[in-house]
């Protein structure tokens, strides 16, 4: 399969004052990022840089958002894995298609983008009918993150980390954990979000305990409702 079938070219840019974070979540990445900021001074001690990254938690919560963000900080390109057509029948193709991908993302320097990776990296039960086939998918993600270049980045999301092999997990150097926001946070997303439209248009009902992901779908739905009342009142 061809390399451009395997990746989704998002051209989004995306800066990190425009993902709202939480102050832990804020201090990791930002850690992150002066690290290949000062990457030669880092290795002269024999320091690694953390480019193994896992995004966890709550869907519709900003880690994909985050991962492009942090390509943007780096001034990396990124590529985001293709799942549907990564995944293939054959788990030896599936392995020979996230190689591909890798290659690339290596050979380019560039923030590699995983989104759902329990997909890719299930644990391997012994329960499982297919536990030959997927421990061999495994080992192969196993082989590719061990050897990884440092001076490139891999982002993997995913919303159920407890499914993830564990010899997986321990590959990651940095786990970010994402969970629904807080009031505050929300109502800071609501003014930004509404800020984009004219004052008669923002007022609408406040709704708390959703991710980012449905409050802009909210925010977005109730807008159209008050501009087309609008419309078919001056019609």
């Amino acid at each position: 399969m061809d390399i451009h079938d395997l990746v989704i070219r998002d051209k989004e840019i995306v800066s990190l004052e425009d993902v709202f974070l939480n102050q832990e979540n804020q201090i990791k990445i930002q850690q992150l990022i002066r690290e290949y900021k000062y990457v030669d001074e880092l290795t002269e001690y024999n320091l690694p840089v953390n480019n193994k990254v896992l995004l966890q938690g709550s869907s519709g919560c900003g880690k994909t958002t985050t991962a492009k963000a942090i390509a943007n900080a780096l001034g990396k390109p990124i590529l985001i894995l293709n799942l549907s057509n990564i995944v293939c029948s054959r788990i030896g193709e599936t392995s020979q298609n996230i190689k591909l991908v890798f290659d690339k993302a290596g050979r380019d320097k560039s923030v590699l983008f995983l989104d759902e990776f329990d997909q890719i990296g299930k644990a391997r039960e012994d329960s499982d009918k297919d536990v030959g086939e997927m421990r061999r998918l495994v080992n192969t993600i196993i082989q590719l993150i061990d050897y990884y270049p440092k001076n490139a980045v891999l982002i993997c999301a995913t919303n159920h980390p407890e499914i993830i092999d564990s010899a997986l997990m321990r590959r990651f150097q940095l786990r970010i954990d994402f969970e629904l926001p807080s009031t505050e946070v929300l109502d800071t997303f609501y003014d930004k979000l509404l800020s984009a439209f004219p004052i008669h248009m923002q007022n609408i009902e406040r709704k708390y305990d959703l991710s980012f992901a449905e409050v802009k779908d909210y925010v977005n739905t109730e807008v159209k409702s008050i501009l087309i009342e609008k419309l078919e009142r001056d019609n």
